[in-house]
């Protein structure tokens, strides 16, 4: 095999990987090679940092190095990048999952998880989506949109994805008023059964460019006397990721998202990658 071709090979398989986490055989699929060729391919790649394992797993993700050079060009990697030391203190202090999500339209998307060691896990979401009105995150995003924002929401209709899913509108509005209040949104076995969540803002003012949540499964997480508790400190540590300042980077600004975001919105990190770029 020449050098270009295994250039070329390599950036077809973190191409596969980008995606969320995959294992040897999908990535084989993806890009028509044999899947021994791939498994050389993600060990080479692995070595070099720009993939690596989920924790217990044998699935590959986006390594650090490759999060490292994209951050200087992607405002959702240069948000991960900032957040991830924040995100495994959280996870090491709660011992479970912690991870960041943004807005994309109707849905979540999880961008960034930090695993810990159990024997039994919560798997990596990274890369996936969900609806706004099953998780935590979501709830968060909802609470504090606009009215208009929230009506035309729920007027796209409420679908159950467990039997404990909130479907009813009045009711939704109700919850979202209290996480207003609380600081914070938990959900219990209502986007998957047998997973809890509880989720904070990441803002600016009055713009939620993206939530810290925490997740587990239900029956160790979150012990009833501690879910006040947990969720001001995942609060807490989304205040620090709001106001952060890392190598010259000013607080965070404004994500994009697509759709209406939660007060007109505008770009997140266009004038942050600009201050980062000129020095100041």
């Amino acid at each position: 095999m020449s050098r270009v071709q295994s250039i070329e090979r390599a950036f077809a398989v973190l191409g596969a990987v980008s995606g969320g986490p995959i294992g040897v055989t999908d990535v084989a699929d993806r890009v028509r090679l044999p899947k021994s060729t791939v498994a050389r391919l993600l060990a080479s790649l692995a070595r070099e940092g720009a993939v690596e394992q989920v924790p217990g797993d044998s699935r590959y993700r986006l390594g650090p190095r490759v999060s490292t050079l994209a951050a200087a060009s992607s405002p959702e990697r240069l948000l991960v990048a900032a957040a991830r030391p924040e995100l495994e203190a959280l996870a090491a202090a709660l011992g479970e999952a912690a991870g960041l999500s943004v807005r994309d339209g109707r849905s979540v998307r999880y961008i960034d998880q930090v695993s810990v060691d159990h024997e039994v896990q919560v798997r990596d979401w990274t890369g996936t989506r969900a609806p706004l009105h099953a998780v935590s995150s979501g709830l968060v995003f909802l609470a504090h949109m606009p009215e208009s924002d929230v009506d035309a929401y729920v007027g796209g209709g409420l679908d159950a994805l467990t039997p404990r899913t909130e479907t009813d509108p009045e009711a939704l509005r109700r919850r979202l008023a209290e996480v207003r209040s609380a600081g914070f949104a938990w959900v219990h076995d209502e986007f998957a059964e047998g997973i809890s969540s509880v989720a904070a803002p990441v803002s600016v003012g009055h713009d939620i460019v993206a939530t810290v949540h925490v997740h587990g499964p239900s029956y160790r997480f979150p012990r009833p006397d501690l879910e006040h508790g947990v969720g001001g400190q995942v609060a807490a540590t989304a205040a620090r990721i709001s106001s952060m300042r890392t190598a010259g980077v000013p607080p965070i600004e404004l994500l994009k998202t697509p759709g209406p975001t939660p007060s007109g919105g505008a770009s997140l990190v266009a004038t942050l990658l600009d201050e980062r770029r000129s020095g100041r």
